[in-house]
């Protein structure tokens, strides 16, 4: 009888939207979701995070990811998986994430009870 090796890359167990310290909304998670779609090949999840930089010190970051960091926290939104790393964690602590269409502008918006000030661009914080 033969054996076949199976593939040891695994993501982590997703926790349930309602317990999560980051929120995505309807909205950004529909978005996400037709943008993941036309990816070839298909991503697992999508990443947020804070990255230094801008005129403030932080950014906020997003991107699509094939599967979770070591150190990954993995959050499941209605199916979506969203992983987010232990040190962006701490400043996306409270935040809501939202896509928003307006007749001038399109985008993310991150609605961040920890920043105290932004630049005068918008795309980056303090805290």
């Amino acid at each position: 009888m033969a054996t076949t090796a199976v593939s040891t890359t695994t993501i982590p167990e997703a926790v349930p939207a309602k317990t999560t310290p980051v929120r995505l909304t309807d909205s950004a998670v529909n978005k996400v979701r037709e943008i993941m779609a036309t990816q070839d090949p298909l991503p697992a999840g999508l990443r947020i995070g804070v990255v230094g930089g801008g005129c403030s010190g932080f950014q906020y970051s997003m991107s699509f990811e094939n599967q979770a960091g070591m150190m990954d926290k993995v959050y499941d939104f209605s199916g979506l998986k969203v992983f987010v790393d232990a040190t962006s964690l701490m400043y996306l602590n409270g935040c809501v994430v939202d896509y928003v269409e307006t007749l001038e502008a399109a985008g993310f918006k991150f609605d961040n009870p920890a920043v105290k000030s932004t630049c005068g661009c918008g795309s980056s914080f303090t805290v």
